[in-house]
């Protein structure tokens, strides 16, 4: 059999579905990214598209829609701190190496936030939605009908997600500390205000039940910034003595109410042992310097931007949600003797590139 076809017969649906001996609804499947199919069969459909040089007319119209935007859009629900700055950067860094621009959208700021994205949509080619913004049953309707990605958030049904290594590192770090010899800790962060969070939390309360306290303290459901300091430094002076280590869900907290300590003369760690989480450059420069997680916020923004790009070109199969690995970070506000330098201990969790 010839490997291309006669030159007077177009190249259509059929004429793959006759080359691979299947039905024209098998090839559907296998051009949708359906898993419906065995890989043999698969394999047969893909050989046969390969010698037709057969082009889907989904795709061929794509390359001539003339009604793209060229443009990625960006919803956050806010641009406060180094953590979107930086994801942001990532981002907008890779789309332009693809040649689109970036439209951002804060949702904290949109008085009808429904509105805003049916607005914006006439605007990009597809979508990525961070924690905060918009509720899931709104994501599901927008991934109907425009490529979208996810990023810090859980895995919903028609979408890309990429997400951090959180669970096994926040476990690692409360090891950490219960290797200190600290008995009473203490989660400041609401589990239930993003995916991050509550895996986060997660991995805080699995390792304390494997070193067998079951009775651990409530969290203290503080948000995200530096503000909701005041709010940790009240739960921990409630009862003197009654923590003796703070897992902070991320660095912004566990620096803002390491200050705060300290102007009440509790010291970091001889009184308290603090850890955080993100490794911000002022974690390092802190006294002490700040036991962390270092997590890959620009990769995060950048592989954002890879898999939307993926969507955007037709891509429905490999969906899987894609986690980056973090790193411990081991500095002296553990109760670890640091010099001011380097980190003491440094330990991955989670495998860069990881597809389900």
């Amino acid at each position: 059999m010839s490997g291309s076809p006669p030159q007077d017969r177009p190249v259509t649906i059929y004429s793959v579905a006759e080359r691979a001996g299947v039905s024209i609804a098998t090839v559907s499947r296998v051009l949708q990214g359906s898993a419906r199919t065995s890989p043999v069969t698969r394999q047969k459909v893909l050989r046969a598209v390969e010698e037709l040089d057969y082009v889907p007319l989904r795709a061929a119209a794509r390359s001539l829609d003339v009604t793209r935007h060229e443009a990625h859009g960006l919803v956050l629900p806010g641009l406060t701190g180094p953590y979107f700055a930086e994801l942001l950067a990532g981002f907008e860094s890779t789309a332009a190496q693809y040649g689109q621009s970036v439209v951002v959208v804060l949702s904290g700021t949109a008085a009808d936030l429904d509105t805003t994205l049916r607005t914006l949509l006439a605007r990009v080619d597809g979508l990525v939605l961070t924690h905060g913004t918009a509720s899931d049953a709104m994501v599901r309707t927008l991934a109907r009908s425009t490529p979208t990605v996810l990023l810090g958030r859980a895995r919903l049904e028609g979408c890309d997600s990429v997400v951090i290594e959180n669970r096994e590192s926040a476990a690692e770090l409360t090891r950490h500390l219960l290797d200190h010899g600290r008995t009473r800790l203490v989660f400041a962060g609401d589990p239930d205000a993003s995916y991050d969070i509550h895996e986060r939390y997660a991995g805080f309360a699995t390792a304390l039940a494997k070193a067998g306290q079951r009775e651990a303290l409530p969290p203290v459901p503080a948000w995200f910034d530096e503000e909701s300091a005041p709010q940790i430094l009240g739960a921990l002076l409630a009862e003197p003595g009654r923590v003796d280590g703070l897992v902070c869900a991320n660095d912004e907290l566990a620096l803002a109410t390491m200050a705060l300590l300290g102007r009440r003369g509790v010291q970091v760690p001889e009184d308290i042992a603090v850890v955080g989480f993100d490794d911000l450059m002022a974690s390092r420069y802190v006294a002490p310097g700040l036991t962390t997680v270092r997590q890959p916020t620009a990769e995060l923004g950048r592989w954002g931007a890879i898999r939307l790009h993926e969507r955007i070109g037709g891509r429905t199969h490999d969906v899987h949600p894609q986690i980056l690995p973090t790193r411990v970070v081991v500095r002296g506000s553990c109760g670890c003797p640091w010099d001011g330098s380097t980190p003491t201990a440094q330990h991955s969790a989670g495998r860069s590139g990881q597809r389900g």
